[in-house]
C-alpha cells in the first residue's frame, strides 16, 4: 500500500504543484483545504489571501486535474485563536507573527490531527523548506533552496517529534520551477498571484483588524524621548511597532524611531537610530529541534522574516529561556517576534522575543 499524505491545500501555486509532485512520487494524496472564516469575496481580497471561497474551488479545481481526493476542513474557531492572539500582542506592545502560529497550531496541529484519523502517515505543505538530515542523523528543517523564497523561519517552533512526520515538496526548487511545472502540468494556478502575509488582514488595514477585534480598549498615552522629555500624545500603543520611524505624529526636525513600548504605562519612547542597536536579546519559550545544548554555542540568528541570519552566541537558559548575543548589535529587536537559530543551514530551533538587552 502506498504511503498516505494529507496535504494543505491553498488554491495557490505552490501547494499545487506539491500535490502534483507527491502524487508522481507514488503517494496516496489527500488534499485538505482550511476554512478559517477569513473569506470575504472582494477584488483585493481574491488577490491576496489564501483562505477565500474562490481559493478553495481553485484548491478543488486542482485537485480534480490530479484526481486526488479533497476536503474542506472547518477551522473557523481555531483560526479564531490566531486572530486574537494577533490583536492582543499589539496591545500587549509587542509585534506578533500569526504565521507562526498558524504553523503550530493549525497546519501542523490540527491538520495533522485529521489526518492520523484518516491514516496519513505524513502531512506535507507548499512550504520553501527542506527536511535535512542533522549531524546525529535526526530529522531537521532546513532552509529552502531558493533563498528567496525560504520559509524556514517560521517553521522553527514545530516539535522535533513532529520532523519524521513532514514532507516539504517544493523546498528543493525555486519559484520560477515550481510555476513551469504548474505551467507544463497544465495546472489552473500556474499564473495565479502570490498570496500576502497576512491573509487575515487584506488591505493592510491592521489597525482597522485590531480595532473591531478588540473595540474597547483604551490605550492612549505619551511619546518621550530617551530623556523622558514628553514630545507629543499618541492614540493608542498598538499603532507602533520597535523600529518604527513613520506615522509618529510629530516632528522634530531629524528621524526619530520607535525603541520602546511600555504598556503599563501606555508610552512609547522614541530616539535617533542608533539607539535601536542591540547586542543582546533574550528569548522564551524557545523549542530546540535540535539536541538541546548544554552551554553557549556558535550559530546564526535570524529576528525576523526579512533579517538576514547574522553570526550570534546562544545560550541555554532556565525555564525555556535562551540569551542571544549578536557579534554585531542588531537594529529593531522586537518583542513578540521570533528569533530562529541555524547552524549550517539547518535549524536549531526558535523562540518568542522576550526582550532587547542593552549589554
Amino acid at each position: 500500500m502506498p504511503q498516505r499524505v494529507v496535504l494543505a491545500m491553498s488554491g495557490g501555486v505552490d501547494s499545487s504543484v506539491a500535490a502534483h509532485l507527491l502524487k508522481a512520487e507514488g503517494y496516496d494524496v489527500v488534499g485538505l483545504f482550511m476554512r478559517t472564516g477569513s473569506h470575504g469575496e472582494s477584488e483585493e481580497r481574491r488577490a491576496k489571501t489564501c483562505c477565500s471561497i474562490a481559493d478553495a474551488l481553485d484548491a478543488r479545481r486542482v485537485a480534480d486535474r490530479l484526481e486526488i481526493p479533497f476536503f474542506v476542513l472547518d477551522f473557523e474557531r481555531e483560526f479564531g485563536r490566531i486572530q486574537d492572539y494577533f490583536a492582543d500582542e499589539y496591545y500587549a506592545g509587542r509585534t506578533p507573527n500569526p504565521c507562526v502560529m498558524c504553523n503550530i497550531w493549525l497546519k501542523f496541529g490540527r491538520l495533522w490531527e485529521y489526518g492520523e484519523s484518516v491514516g496519513a502517515d505524513f502531512v506535507a505543505t507548499g512550504h520553501y523548506a527542506r527536511i535535512a538530515q542533522g549531524p546525529g542523523g535526526e530529522p531537521r528543517i532546513g532552509r529552502g533552496l531558493d533563498r528567496d523564497k525560504d520559509q524556514s523561519y517560521v517553521l522553527s517552533g514545530l516539535s522535533k517529534e513532529m520532523l519524521p512526520r513532514i514532507l516539504f515538496p517544493i523546498g528543493g526548487l525555486a519559484k520560477a520551477e515550481v510555476r513551469a511545472l504548474a505551467l507544463e502540468c497544465n495546472l489552473p494556478v500556474h499564473d495565479k498571484a502570490e498570496s500576502q502575509e497576512i491573509c487575515f488582514v487584506p488591505d493592510d488595514d491592521y489597525l482597522g483588524f485590531i480595532h473591531r477585534r478588540r473595540p474597547d480598549q483604551e490605550t492612549a498615552g505619551s511619546i518621550v524621548d530617551e530623556t523622558g522629555t514628553v514630545l507629543g500624545e499618541h492614540p493608542g500603543i498598538e499603532k507602533f511597532t520597535i523600529g518604527q520611524r513613520r506615522g509618529l505624529g510629530f516632528a522634530v526636525g531629524e528621524p526619530r524611531y520607535v525603541v520602546q513600548i511600555e504598556p503599563a504605562s501606555k508610552t512609547v519612547t522614541v530616539g535617533r537610530r542608533e539607539s535601536l542597536t542591540r547586542p543582546a536579546l533574550e528569548a522564551e519559550r524557545f523549542n530546540w529541534q535540535s539536541p538541546a545544548p548544554e552551554g553557549p554555542i556558535s550559530c546564526h540568528a535570524q529576528i525576523r522574516a526579512r533579517h538576514r541570519a547574522v553570526p550570534a552566541v546562544a545560550e541555554p537558559l532556565e525555564e525555556g529561556r535562551v540569551r542571544v548575543r549578536f557579534e554585531t548589535p542588531q537594529a529593531a529587536v522586537a518583542p513578540g517576534q521570533v528569533v530562529t537559530l541555524y547552524q549550517d543551514d539547518m535549524v536549531l530551533g526558535g523562540g518568542w522575543i522576550d526582550r532587547a538587552l542593552a549589554e
